[in-house]
C-alpha cells in the first residue's frame, strides 16, 4: 500500500483542514472542521467517499495508508488533552509563553524549534515505550 503524507494545518481563521500532499495520485482528498478531529473525520470520510465513487464508476482504486504531518498549531491544539504546555515546556526547553504564541498562530515556528520539539517529543515517546510495569 502506498504511503502519502497527509498535512494538518490551522488556516487563519481558527478552522483546521488536512489535505493529501501527493501529486502521483488520480485523487484528492481534503478535509475541513472547526478542530483537528473535525477535520480529521471529514478527511476520512472524504476517503471513503473517493473509495465508494470509484466503486460505483467501475474505476481502479488506489488504496494510500496516510502519514498525519502536523503543524505546530495543529498539533499543540490536538495533544492539549495529553501534554500541557508547561509540561512540554520541560520537555523540549522552549519557553511556555513561546509554545502558547504557537497555539494561538501569533508566532511560527523556526525549522530549528519544530525539529528540538520534535526530537524532543519522539526521545520522550521512545523512553515511554521502554516501560514495563509489574
Amino acid at each position: 500500500m502506498k504511503k502519502v503524507k497527509a498535512i494538518i494545518e490551522r488556516a487563519g481563521d481558527g478552522n483546521y483542514s488536512v489535505y493529501m500532499d501527493a501529486d502521483d495520485v488520480s485523487y484528492l482528498v481534503t478535509g475541513t472542521g472547526a478542530s483537528v478531529e473535525e477535520a480529521l473525520q471529514c478527511f476520512q470520510n472524504g476517503y471513503e467517499d473517493m473509495k465508494k465513487y470509484y466503486e460505483k464508476k467501475g474505476k481502479a482504486f488506489e488504496e494510500l495508508e496516510f502519514e498525519y504531518e502536523y503543524d505546530m498549531a495543529s498539533f499543540l491544539s490536538f495533544y492539549s488533552k495529553n501534554f500541557s504546555l508547561a509540561g512540554l515546556s520541560r520537555l523540549t526547553g522552549i519557553n511556555q509563553g513561546q509554545l502558547s504564541h504557537y497555539v494561538t498562530g501569533h508566532r511560527r515556528p523556526s525549522r530549528a524549534t519544530v525539529l528540538k520539539m520534535q526530537n524532543s517529543i519522539h526521545q520522550f515517546a521512545t523512553e515511554l515505550s521502554h516501560i514495563q510495569f509489574v
